[in-house]
């Protein structure tokens, strides 16, 4: 009987009970590590491996065959020395957090615009001061840095109230969901952030995304612009971002991912104005939903590698996602 080990804290007796009888019409002997992580000594005797990346498990997983990761980012596990042969599986589960991480976008843009910081600030001084005017997802011009599923469901609900014009921007000019009023490339972003509102980064971690919100693109949003990631840090020049928001430059920021997490005591982040953060939660598995979808991709793609088909959700470890 072929071994497949499942190494995630998050699951139910529910989701474990579906991956068992998967597995087992697949061929597959199961074994579930949930309270203790799997081991690196212990990966060694497993073909499949479901669950938490970690280096040092791939390094000790020598019968391995395919990993797939819980998460949607995977780029601390890319590197090829990381796996004992070249033609390893890897995929990852993204397109199980686009609901959760939609609704989290939703959240903090509705904070930033309808001043929420302040309200909460004057909460805590028991004093109500004068609120400057708010604004609106309703009539707003929305730009969209990432199109995949997360992207994607957020531009559904931005639409669904009453945003004037979404556009996505994605590495190639293709056609994408009809959520999108228009698709541009990477290469065009610098034409549309004059007249972007709400600027939304879901990208991941690749050397093509890292710093695309530059200085001098920043120095392009317009001065009542929101800045919300919740791709990875790397896409920001926090720097620049800084300066722009202490200096009024930028209307807010949200950030759920930022540079160096988790972020230090002492860095300048925690006093940058009209700035909400987030501890990278966006995209947690605490809504069962969010687990439902990561299971049923799982136990698909463990049915497409039983009967020799191509992964669903096989990850490029050269492009990094």
């Amino acid at each position: 009987m072929r071994k497949l080990a499942v190494s995630a804290s998050f699951l139910s007796e529910k989701h474990c009970t579906v991956i068992g009888e998967t597995a087992q019409r697949c061929g597959f002997t199961p074994d579930f590590f949930l309270d203790t992580p799997l081991s690196p000594a212990q990966a060694a005797d497993y073909e499949v491996i479901y669950g938490e990346p970690s280096r040092a498990l791939l390094r000790g997983a020598t019968s391995l065959r395919w990993f797939c990761s819980c998460f949607a980012g995977v780029e601390a596990i890319t590197d090829e020395s990381l796996f004992h042969r070249p033609d390893v599986l890897l995929t990852n589960s993204a397109g199980a957090y686009g609901l959760t991480i939609a609704e989290h976008i939703t959240m903090v843009t509705l904070m930033l615009l309808r001043k929420m910081p302040q309200c909460m600030e004057d909460m805590r001084q028991h004093h109500w001061n004068r609120i400057p005017s708010m604004g609106s997802i309703y009539g707003s011009t929305i730009t969209v840095l990432g199109t995949g599923d997360i992207g994607t469901q957020f531009a559904r609900r931005a639409k669904a109230m009453g945003a004037a014009a979404v556009y996505g921007v994605r590495r190639r000019q293709q056609p994408c969901d009809s959520a999108f009023d228009r698709i541009y490339s990477t290469e065009q972003l610098s034409q549309i952030l004059p007249r972007t509102e709400i600027l939304v980064m879901a990208l991941p971690a690749t050397a093509e995304t890292a710093g695309i919100l530059n200085r001098e693109r920043i120095a392009l949003l317009p001065k009542n612009a929101l800045v919300i990631n919740v791709g990875r840090g790397t896409a920001i020049d926090q720097e620049a971002l800084m300066e722009a928001l202490n200096e009024d430059r930028l209307a807010g920021a949200a950030l759920d991912v930022m540079v160096p997490e988790p972020l230090p005591e002492d860095h300048p982040l925690w006093h940058t104005k009209n700035l909400l953060l987030t501890p990278h939660i966006s995209g947690q598995t605490s809504l069962p939903e969010t687990v439902d979808r990561n299971v049923d991709m799982f136990c698909r793609d463990l049915e497409n590698y039983a009967s020799g088909r191509p992964l669903t959700h096989l990850v490029d470890r050269r492009r990094g996602y």
